[in-house]
């Protein structure tokens, strides 16, 4: 497993993992730096099954007027541009051995509005339309490309640290009446990444408490 991240972490979550697992220090706006990454993974395991386009960043929650247009550029670049430099490295080594799975994060908000909330919602939107038809492109060539769609969950986006516990007094507006956890999501990739999702692709999966349900 390659663990590619710009923020120094990789090398903590790569070390965690233990030998099977190699960190790389990525931006996912450069193309250079993902190309890298490609490479490393053919380099160090023989080759590609499974890109998670996972990097992201988040937007105050303001209206849309109160943006900058750097601001709407950081967005882009990473949630939108990412995700398609991505892709467009992957491709050709999983066509190459006869296929694979892809997996871009979306969002809920990618899904449905949400308030103060129209630059994260736009890069999100753009990245499940782009993973729709994606989809399309390679539905018979052995890749899979779907998007996860998570709600609103307990990260360091939403002030989690390590180890600390959704507060109980500030309930997101979910169904469930709770926040999200990182196991949850990870559980959902890891079938979107497995064969036992083998006749599944092109779709915006949902793991959002049931947010996107009303």
């Amino acid at each position: 497993m390659v663990c590619a991240d710009v923020s120094g972490r990789e090398e903590l979550t790569a070390a965690s993992i233990g030998e099977a697992a190699v960190a790389v220090h990525v931006d996912v706006s450069s193309a250079v730096d993902v190309e890298a990454m490609v490479s490393t993974a053919i380099e160090r395991f023989g080759g590609l099954d499974v890109l998670f386009n996972n990097a992201g960043i988040s937007s105050p929650l303001i209206p849309l007027d109160q943006f900058t247009e750097d601001y709407f550029d950081a967005v882009m670049a990473v949630n939108v541009k990412g995700v398609f430099l991505g892709m467009k490295a992957a491709i050709p080594v999983l066509l190459a051995s006869g296929g694979g799975s892809i997996i871009n994060t979306a969002s809920a908000s990618g899904l449905v509005g949400f308030k103060n909330l129209s630059l994260y919602a736009a890069s999100k939107g753009a990245v499940v339309q782009m993973t729709k038809s994606a989809a399309l492109d390679y539905a018979k060539k052995g890749i899979r490309i779907n998007a996860l769609c998570p709600g609103l969950t307990w990260t360091g986006q939403a002030g989690a640290t390590d180890d600390s516990i959704p507060p109980t007094d500030l309930v997101p507006p979910q169904p469930v009446g709770r926040w999200g956890m990182p196991d949850e999501l990870a559980a959902a990739a890891l079938f979107l990444a497995s064969d036992e999702s083998s006749f599944v692709t092109g779709v915006a999966m949902p793991v959002d408490g049931g947010y996107t349900a009303r």
